[in-house]
């Protein structure tokens, strides 16, 4: 799909901003509070045709995935397979009170940066500068208002004139801090920040003198700002406009102009050399299950986009779901490497989704590089409904995670217990039955006396979820975890009285909603204890979450991006409160992994409140701690100021052992070698 889509520059003087810039100098400010002075990296200017490549030394991990690639793959190598059974806890520092903003889990998803043996992260109400060998304060900058993201921020080594910046997000308000005193940059946005069209709770992508966000908020899109002045450079519109390519895919104009596509991924990847910055894509904003009003495919919905990164203008797209109804976003960027394929090297890039599928893609073209097939999948039987007949499913790799189920799948008391099983087949009997139809089962109507339950999966939850992938470029291996939880409903239609003061008071609209025996939208097929939102919907995942199907319920999954095929894949997580026997079922998780020249694989994002590493070759699980609580993050791995290589993580997605939905002991916690 190689026809272009130009983006919406925002003003020349914005562009001109890349070139040349005034900045004034930074006066003290009250918020920024220096406890000691941190160590300032040199400003490095960032060269016309590469990101700051020139910073990005051994022991850093200067973004939300280290790499613009997305490979969060370390280099270093003090910590192996022979010792990394001899990690013990080194340091620990709390973020405060948890407050949720932007959190998915419970708590802070964040996961800090390192540059030269300092640590920046954002906790409850601060951004903060640490001692990497030891946790210490440097500085900390207190927020007038609200509260930072509670996902990540961004490093910018600066240039000749301008000095290193941490940059984050606080709902719609883009910040900028001087790295070595944490007091605001104020030449960024005149007063040290700026306020955008949109809220996006998580890392902005730095690519040189550009800052790239996403949106969780519609009206959705992708955007880039100068990192200088906080000028805003260009916006790609995720819905295209009125004369673009794509239009026609949203069916009437009253669906286009109610559309909007976020772009919540935590961050972005980019091909350096082709100044490619891939988006990955959620589903239409409007996810309540029934489509019948946006007829059509809903481009870029469900999307991989590749943008110029220097213009936004888009280069070629692939969906992976057509006119989605299922929740199956694109919540995470890809993982970029260069793969040997028939003696040819090729540019790959391995996109997974919450639709249990893993794409692996000529990151250059946007070619299938397996192959993928347009397969025709059930159709959907909703009133005014229609669902797209096929689905693009990859040839390789087969599925990374469950996308059917049979009626034998579900569990009994010789695969858990007594208690779990009656309890699924109770909720299997009370809404009528499970049905399910394979791939891309749509959710059935409910008629009047007819009550007809239908099982997904993967459910909303994926799938893949937002943790994202990491990748070993020189193993040519993929590392994804995923969760195998289902989500049980049907489609029903509901009257809604006309407005008070409408010509026919009696009149009634017609409009559809997904719901459940159970209630709420987002029933998941689980026995659970985690506590439902205000709209009765369980978001979370207490460590009292058990599927009901049979094991493995999450898995850490290798994929070889030479040939398609999976290198090993292993449950990942554990069901303590059963028997010894029973207890490697995997657990449902949230987070992502990492990986190390030292052939480690780091992870957390389980329930179970541990954080694991595995050899990158083999699967082989080699080292757990247990924490105080989950770790729904993605970890890091530096090298601190004393010459030691560090691992560390954030734990504190809410256990709910004790009923702490809010608990005070989240914190970022890192792990070195005993010696």
């Amino acid at each position: 799909m190689p026809s272009t889509r130009a983006p919406r520059l925002v003003a020349v003087s914005a562009l001109a901003g890349l070139v040349a810039c005034s900045p004034r100098s930074s006066e003290p400010q009250a918020q920024a509070q220096a406890l000691e002075p941190a160590p300032a990296p040199a400003p490095t200017p960032a060269p016309a045709s590469t990101p700051s490549a020139d910073y990005l030394a051994a022991g850093d991990w200067p973004s939300y995935n280290r790499d613009l690639a997305g490979t969060r793959f370390s280099p270093l190598m003090q910590i192996d397979p022979s010792n990394v059974g001899n990690l013990r806890q080194a340091w620990v520092y709390p973020l405060g009170r948890n407050t949720t903003t932007g959190s998915l889990t419970g708590g802070s998803e964040a996961t800090p940066i390192a540059i030269e043996g300092t640590l920046f992260v954002t906790a409850a109400d601060r951004v903060v500068a640490l001692r990497g060998g030891t946790g210490q304060e440097l500085w900390r900058f207190v927020l007038d208002r609200g509260s930072p993201s509670r996902r990540g921020l961004a490093f910018w080594p600066g240039e000749a004139n301008v000095p290193p910046r941490v940059f984050f997000t606080a709902g719609r308000r883009l910040i900028a801090l001087d790295s070595a005193t944490g007091r605001k940059a104020l030449e960024f946005g005149g007063s040290g920040e700026i306020e955008m069209p949109i809220v996006y709770n998580a890392a902005p992508t730095c690519f040189e003198n550009l800052l790239i966000v996403g949106s969780n908020t519609p009206p959705g899109g992708v955007r880039a700002f100068d990192a200088r002045t906080g000028a805003e450079v260009w916006v790609f519109d995720a819905v295209p406009r009125a004369d673009e390519p794509g239009h026609e895919t949203w069916g009437t104009d009253a669906s286009r102009e109610r559309a909007s596509v976020l772009g919540w991924s935590f961050s972005f990847t980019l091909d350096v050399d082709r100044a490619l910055l891939y988006a990955s894509l959620a589903g239409p904003s409007a996810d309540d299950g029934f489509g019948g009003d946006r007829p059509g495919d809903n481009l870029y919905a469900n999307s991989v986009v590749a943008l110029d990164a220097r213009t936004g203008e888009r280069r070629w797209h692939f969906q992976t779901v057509h006119h989605d109804v299922w929740d199956y976003d694109l919540p995470a960027p890809p993982a970029l490497l260069d793969v040997a394929i028939g003696g040819v090297r090729v540019p790959v890039l391995a996109q997974a989704g919450k639709s249990g599928y893993l794409y692996v893609l000529n990151r250059a073209t946007g070619e299938p590089v397996f192959g993928v097939e347009e397969r025709p999948v059930p159709p959907s039987d909703v009133p005014g409904e229609r669902a797209a007949a096929t689905q693009p499913i990859p040839l390789k790799p087969p599925p990374i995670a469950r996308v059917a189920y049979a009626p034998d799948d579900l569990v009994t008391r010789d695969d858990t217990n007594t208690t779990h099983a009656a309890f699924c087949r109770s909720l299997r009997d009370r809404g009528g039955g499970l049905q399910n139809s394979g791939p891309f089962t749509p959710y059935r109507f409910r008629a009047e006396g007819r009550q007809r339950t239908t099982l997904l999966f993967p459910g909303s939850l994926g799938g893949a979820n937002w943790g994202g992938a990491a990748a070993d470029p020189t193993l040519g291996f993929v590392f994804v975890n995923t969760s195998d939880v289902g989500s049980l409903g049907w489609i029903e239609a509901v009257r809604d009285d006309a407005e008070p003061g409408a010509v026919e008071a009696s009149a009634e609209i017609l409009r559809y909603r997904r719901t459940s025996a159970v209630g709420g939208p987002w029933t998941r097929f689980w026995w659970s204890d985690a506590k439902p939102d205000s709209g009765g919907n369980e978001l979370g995942a207490s460590e009292r979450s058990w599927p009901c199907q049979k094991p493995p319920w999450g898995q850490l999954v290798a994929v070889n991006a030479a040939t398609g095929e999976i290198a090993w894949q292993v449950p990942l997580g554990i069901t303590e409160q059963l028997p010894e026997e029973k207890q490697r079922t995997g657990r449902v998780n949230l987070g992502g992994p990492i990986a190390t020249a030292g052939g480690l694989v780091f992870i957390g994002a389980t329930n179970d409140r541990r954080f694991r590493a595995f050899s990158s070759r083999t699967g082989a699980e080699l080292w757990n701690a247990k924490l105080e609580l989950n770790a729904h993050a993605v970890p890091i791995t530096y090298l601190g100021g004393d010459g030691k290589q560090y691992v560390a993580i954030v734990a504190a997605g809410a256990s709910e052992i004790d009923g702490a939905d809010t608990p005070d002991a989240q914190a970022l916690v890192a792990f070195a070698l005993l010696r």
